[in-house]
């Protein structure tokens, strides 16, 4: 058995769905493992992970649009305020209601993600960030 830890690192520069597949797959082909179990970690309280289908645009658009419905850029319902402008409440709100750490398997080195399915990290600030993403690889 081994295990691996690999970074990957995302520019963003809006809210939204950024599709991160292609970059994950090359971070757990770099460790050599070609079956087991990887866990990606987002290191940021106003960004999470999602598994999502990546066949048709439409599905990310309408899951951007619920969230900004269900938790909007209104700072009259939040207590909290770091001066980090008007999306930083929301955006630590739309991340609890997300995941921040996702487990994917691993075959033949790659996840082993459905036909209609990628990994996306979901941005919640207004101008975006650089993101980092753990991958932690443990397998044969």
């Amino acid at each position: 058995m081994q295990q691996a830890l690999r970074r990957v690192e995302m520019a963003t520069d809006r809210i939204g769905l950024v599709d991160i597949t292609a970059e994950v797959n090359a971070a757990v082909g770099e460790t050599g493992i070609r079956s087991g179990l990887a866990t990606l970690f987002c290191r940021h309280t106003s960004a999470s992970l999602l598994i999502q289908e990546n066949a048709d645009r439409a599905v990310p658009a309408d899951i951007e649009s619920w969230f900004e419905r269900a938790v909007p850029e209104a700072p009259e319902l939040y207590l909290h305020d770091e001066g980090a402008g008007p999306d930083d409440p929301p955006s630590h709100i739309r991340s609890s209601l997300t995941a921040t750490t996702l487990g994917i398997p691993i075959e033949s080195g790659l996840l082993m993600l459905g036909r209609w399915q990628a990994v996306f990290l979901f941005e919640h600030r207004r101008d975006g960030r650089t993101r980092e993403i753990v991958v932690h690889v443990i397998g044969e």
